[in-house]
C-alpha cells in the first residue's frame, strides 16, 4: 500500500513583537507570499533594504519600529533583526519538507554579492563586505553586519555573505539584501520529494 505524503501548509506565517525600553518592534511575515511589504523603521535606507528583501524573497512583510533614534540607530537595527529572526523561526515551524540550503549571486552594477544559507538550527555568520562609506542617510553602514548577525542568531541558521567585488557602498549593501532574500527564498521552499526534515539527525 502506497504511503500518502503529508502536504505542507499552503501558507506559512507568523507575527512577532519585541518591546524594550529602547524600541517597540512589530513584525508580520508570510513566507509563501508575493513580495508585498509595509515597512516603517524610522531609517529610510533600512526601509528600502527590507522592501527589496521582501520583493526578492517573495515574502509578505510588515515591519513597524518605534526606536530611540535620537540616541542612534543601533538599538532599532538590532531589535528589528531579532524580531524578524524570531518571526522567521516561528514561520518555519518544524522545517518538514524544506530544501534547507539556499544560494544566490546577485549583481548590482559594479558590485557582485554571494549569499549562502543553511537552515541548520545552528547560528553562524561569515560577513565579508568591505565598504567605504560610514553612513547612508541616518543608517550606520557598520550595522549591516550586525543586522545579519542578529537575524541569523535569532532564527538559528548559517549565513555567509561575500561581496566578490564592488566599490559603491549602496550597491554592495543592496546586493547583500537581494542575494540573501533570494537564497532564503530557495532554502525555505518545499520540495515534494523530501519527507520529514532534510537531515540525517531527524531534526533541524
Amino acid at each position: 500500500m502506497r504511503k500518502t505524503k503529508t502536504q505542507p501548509p499552503s501558507t506559512r506565517s507568523s507575527q512577532a513583537h519585541r518591546r524594550t525600553k529602547e524600541t517597540d518592534v512589530r513584525v508580520t511575515l508570510v513566507l509563501d507570499g508575493s513580495g508585498e511589504s509595509r515597512i516603517d523603521t524610522g531609517l529610510p535606507f533600512l526601509d528600502h533594504m527590507l522592501e527589496l528583501f521582501a520583493r526578492q524573497g517573495l515574502f509578505d512583510l510588515e515591519v513597524k519600529c518605534e526606536g530611540d533614534l535620537e540616541i542612534d540607530d543601533h538599538h532599532s537595527v538590532e531589535d528589528i533583526a531579532i524580531t524578524l529572526g524570531q518571526a522567521l523561526k516561528e514561520a518555519l515551524g518544524d522545517k518538514r519538507g524544506i530544501q534547507r540550503f539556499g544560494e544566490a549571486i546577485v549583481p548590482m552594477d559594479e558590485a557582485l554579492v554571494r549569499s549562502v544559507i543553511d537552515l541548520s538550527g545552528r547560528f553562524y555568520l561569515v560577513y565579508e563586505v568591505q565598504t567605504r562609506r560610514q553612513t547612508i542617510g541616518n543608517f550606520s553602514v557598520e550595522l549591516a553586519e550586525h543586522f545579519w548577525r542578529s537575524l541569523a542568531e535569532a532564527a538559528k541558521f548559517n549565513l555567509h555573505i561575500d561581496c566578490l567585488r564592488g566599490r559603491n557602498t549602496h550597491h554592495m549593501l543592496e546586493g547583500s539584501f537581494k542575494a540573501t532574500a533570494r537564497a532564503l527564498r530557495q532554502a525555505v521552499a518545499h520540495d515534494a520529494r523530501i519527507e520529514g526534515v532534510p537531515s540525517t539527525k531527524g531534526s533541524l
